[in-house]
């Protein structure tokens, strides 16, 4: 398991895209219009770690409480073991909480059948289920087919045909969506999923749900001071 990160503490004497990405907001690492997420470096750094598209991409259905004063941001793949694992623990922390905006990223690394799973589940949001797709696919605990995935979603109550429809409508903005998120997972130097990123913390690996508190109650902390 992964340690919580505040790479505000290294902004000092870590420049780089990978060595230096983790504070939101804070001074070291805005870009000159104070408008980006990355460090210092490279303006595609910049565009791809704009606050915006990190925190509220329009093309990303908000689970949790969408006025929620904090952000978790999920980079996840739906065959990956541990954010099956994990994913009812994030579920409690951001239910007992109650003022999380919760922001689930496909980043489908392993392989075909994750990338079609992701895609099915993203073109649900048409019909207004992708949340409900999310916790149905992340929620298996056999192995991942594309088979498997139009069932699990049917069993779910999802349109599985309007779905498959709204895939092959939309394939092109799903696509730059799911190009989007690999663009700043890679950016922030996540390695695997699951990846979160938690009011200003980047974390990379897994949580319990007293982790994913601790966390939490962490970024609020570090927004009053910024206050």
């Amino acid at each position: 398991m992964s340690a919580i990160i505040d790479l505000s503490r290294l902004s000092s004497r870590a420049t780089t895209r990978r060595g230096a990405l983790g504070l939101f907001g804070g001074a070291m690492l805005l870009g000159a219009h104070g408008s980006a997420l990355a460090a210092p470096g490279s303006d595609k750094d910049e565009d791809v770690l704009n606050e915006a598209a990190v925190l509220r991409d329009p093309d990303i259905p908000v689970a949790g409480n969408a006025k929620g004063d904090i952000t978790i941001v999920e980079y996840f793949d739906y065959q990956c073991p541990y954010c099956r694992k994990l994913a009812p623990e994030l579920r409690a922390a951001v239910k007992d909480d109650g003022k999380v905006r919760l922001v689930l990223k496909d980043w489908p690394i392993l392989g075909p059948v994750s990338v079609y799973a992701s895609r099915l589940a993203m073109a649900t949001k048409f019909q207004g289920k992708f949340v409900e797709a999310h916790d149905a696919l992340i929620g298996l605990d056999v192995k991942l087919t594309e088979s498997g995935a139009r069932e699990r979603l049917a069993k779910a109550g999802i349109d599985v045909d309007r779905a498959i429809a709204d895939l092959q409508t939309n394939q092109d903005a799903i696509a730059a969506t799911l190009k989007r998120t690999d663009e700043q997972a890679t950016a922030f130097g996540f390695k695997g999923t699951p990846a979160f990123i938690i009011g200003k913390f980047r974390v990379p690996g897994p949580l319990t749900k007293e982790q994913f508190g601790q966390a939490i109650a962490d970024a609020r902390k570090a927004n009053a001071k910024k206050k």
